[in-house]
């Protein structure tokens, strides 16, 4: 399979003292058609989501509040990513095993993704994705 890369992207925030307005535009900013929106919230301390990738949905995860770091492994590389700005959106592609964390108190964690919910889009045992993304 043709790996890609994540990455973080900032997108332009707009403000005065009425307060901001940050804009995600489809084929600007999102790489991909929005099919499915949903949001993380109220996830209490130690706790760790996610434990996944996929096999075609690529996602946008932004913090629209609070914070939360996201673990990703693509086989290659293992990185911590902070997600602590609304203006900070992490593309994330389907051969990143991820794992969202340390999630602040007031964290909303906004994922925009590609494609509807199918539970056989999900690669949910490491091992498995190790086959799959591993080469």
């Amino acid at each position: 399979m043709l790996a890609s890369h994540s990455k973080i992207v900032e997108i332009s925030e707009f403000g005065d003292e009425r307060g901001f307005l940050a804009v995600l535009e489809q084929n600007k900013w999102l790489p991909f058609e929005i099919n499915r929106v949903f949001y993380i919230y109220k996830t209490l301390h130690g706790v760790r989501r996610g434990f996944h990738a996929h096999y075609k949905t690529r996602q946008a995860l932004v913090c629209v509040s609070g914070s939360c770091k996201v673990y990703l492994d693509n086989t290659i590389r293992k990185t911590d990513v902070l997600l602590d700005s609304p203006t900070k959106i992490l593309i994330l592609e389907p051969n990143d095993w991820h794992e969202m964390y340390d999630f602040s108190d007031d964290c909303v964690l906004l994922v925009l993704a590609s494609h509807l919910y199918d539970s056989e889009d999900y690669i949910r045992d490491y091992n498995r994705f190790l086959e799959v993304y591993g080469g």
